[in-house]
């Protein structure tokens, strides 16, 4: 499971671009023409995959959206997995080139495909292609940090750590320990104890821990106007956090109490940075007649923090309220 080439793309809509970062694989390019056969492909100059990748993810030509080789309807759109149809005498496609948008930055990869190529594979049945998403994804959060916005010197100065940091989560082309996605700004002596130091963390905040923890909440009521029909209230909640903790895998507890005659939560959608969590917050839903009642918390969430803000969960709980009546 490796990577033939990477790149780092700067455009702006309805230009041409450039190419910030390129890194090829040469010992990967050789088992590719290997396994590929009368259907390999050999990876152009960047200046001439430029203008093909750029059409393909509809950046370029404003004034024409609408191109037959990328948007006719008898071609299933399999985003972000292009298949690049390559310009000049030799032509030729590449495929599944992986690629990500963030701003005015584009990420893309050519994954290795380890299979035979005709017929063309299905792209679940690919390990590369999610090990080759992954990569990318990492490598967005440590170009872009959280914010997800990076421009001028920042940029050059993290571009100018590319060539390291892939040195260290994909050496000889092969992603490392892709599950982890959180890349820091920059490299940092691993800790020292039993733990495993992931690939994709390279170094680990250091300094003091932070937790900063939101909860939103949306209502949506229906109220009748009557004596003698109930009103009724749905709350829709989020929790988000973003935490700042020293450690390979901290592990952080979030608990939400409820109000005071506070109805049960429902629908419980959890990250899946959260280890365990009782079943019976999981199954309580508002869809069947039964009641939700048996279980009103609290409600805890452990969890192995990501680096990036994200969402811990997110819930609904449904209020039902009889107004009173009084006899004249």
């Amino acid at each position: 499971m490796s990577i033939r080439a990477l790149w780092v793309i700067s455009h702006e809509k309805g230009e041409c671009g450039t190419v910030s970062f390129s890194r090829r694989y040469p010992t990967v390019e050789r088992r590719a023409r290997g396994l590929a056969g009368r259907r390999y492909v050999p990876i152009p100059e960047d200046s001439d995959l430029l203008r093909p990748l750029l059409t393909e993810l509809g950046v370029t030509d404003p004034e024409k959206p609408f191109v037959t080789s990328r948007d006719d309807c008898a071609r299933p759109q399999r985003s972000p997995a292009l298949e690049v149809h390559l310009e000049g005498q030799d032509g030729g496609t590449l495929w599944p080139l992986l690629a990500i948008t963030q701003g005015e930055l584009i990420l893309a990869c050519l994954p290795l495909v380890e299979v035979p190529l005709e017929p063309q594979p299905p792209l679940p049945s690919l390990p590369s292609v999610s090990q080759g998403l992954s990569l990318l994804a990492g490598l967005q959060t440590f170009i872009c940090g959280a914010g997800g916005r990076v421009e001028g010197d920042l940029l050059a100065s993290r571009l100018a750590l590319l060539p390291a940091v892939l040195l260290q989560t994909c050496p000889l082309g092969t992603p490392l320990d892709t599950l982890q996605l959180g890349l820091p700004p920059a490299p940092s002596p691993a800790p020292a104890g039993p733990q495993k130091q992931p690939a994709w963390k390279p170094g680990v905040h250091r300094g003091r821990a932070v937790v900063n923890v939101a909860l939103s909440e949306q209502v949506r009521s229906m109220q009748y106007g009557s004596r003698t029909k109930q009103d009724l209230w749905d709350v829709f909640g989020t929790v988000t956090c973003k935490c700042e903790l020293e450690g390979v895998l901290p592990n952080v507890t979030v608990t939400l109490c409820l109000p005071p005659n506070g109805s049960p939560l429902q629908d419980v959608l959890v990250h899946p940075c959260v280890t365990s969590l009782d079943s019976s917050v999981l199954t309580a839903n508002s869809i069947d007649d039964s009641d939700g009642s048996s279980f009103s918390g609290p409600y805890k969430f452990p969890f192995s923090p990501p680096l990036e803000p994200f969402r811990l969960c997110s819930y609904t709980s449904q209020v039902q309220t009889r107004r009173e009546t009084h006899t004249p």
